[in-house]
């Protein structure tokens, strides 16, 4: 099972490069991905050409299956509403006989601030109860702060609640952007994966455009980084025994 997972395409963006989209494209469809998880940014500024351009685009990607959620740059000007209209609930689950993937919005119109909602928080912990798959949550903002990244200013604004849904429910993995910087923290059981912009010169330093992909088989996933710029992967981590790994039960009261 290979997820790809890519963020912040940034569509209508003086920053939006082509040739990277390009390279993209034809680097998924050489790896032919099970799930492509896209987690927001696919626009810049939420309009509707920005949309339709970003949408020609991802109609043309080769995989077997796609969850896609919205970011923060996606939620501007209604854009929340085009997202709808074009890929239809901003909370998808995509689940396989391997793995279970919950799609959440994190997003707040035309803010870029995230939030969770605890009215959402129950779509996390049935993901996390599903037995003998690898649980996956897929949202746009990070939930831990990325270091590099300067002053925090974005983090959902319910991190402490939605963190510990996540952990307690059981969750293997949450995958994130935003931050435009590839990035992986463990909080007890769970890793939250942040990937970097995958087409985008909105970058870090002298960081490089790039993406993400988790390949599992069985309990043991490999986490690897694909440097868009230059076509190389590099392994980033090995987790393994994450079917063994259940709700945890804690508190610190």
């Amino acid at each position: 099972m290979k997820i790809a997972h890519v963020s912040d395409l940034h569509f209508g963006s003086l920053n939006h490069i082509p040739e990277w989209a390009d390279t993209v494209r034809e680097m998924l469809d050489e790896m032919s991905p099970d799930i492509l998880v896209i987690t927001g940014d696919l626009t810049m500024d939420g309009y509707e050409h920005e949309f339709k351009e970003a949408s020609a685009y991802m109609a043309r990607l080769k995989c077997g299956k796609m969850l896609v959620v919205p970011g923060n740059h996606d939620a501007r000007n209604e854009g929340f509403t085009m997202f709808e209209e074009l890929f239809g609930t901003r909370f998808p689950l995509v689940e396989t006989d391997e793995v279970v993937i919950q799609g959440i919005d994190s997003t707040e119109p035309d803010l870029d601030a995230g939030h969770i909602g605890r009215e959402n928080y129950k779509l996390i912990s049935d993901a996390g109860a599903v037995k003998n798959k690898v649980r996956i949550l897929a949202i746009h903002h990070h939930l831990i702060p990325i270091p590099g990244t300067g002053r925090e200013r974005h983090i959902p604004v319910d991190a402490g609640d939605a963190l510990f849904t996540v952990v307690s429910s059981g969750i293997n993995f949450v995958l994130s952007g935003h931050k435009h910087l590839p990035w992986a923290w463990r909080l007890q059981d769970t890793y939250f994966v942040t990937a970097g912009t995958a087409t985008s010169r909105r970058l870090r330093g002298k960081r490089y455009p790039s993406f993400n992909v988790l390949d599992i088989q069985g309990d043991v996933a490999t986490l690897s980084q694909v440097n868009v710029s230059d076509r190389s992967t590099k392994a980033h981590m090995v987790v393994s025994n994450l079917l063994s790994r259940t709700a945890t039960d804690f508190s610190f009261v």
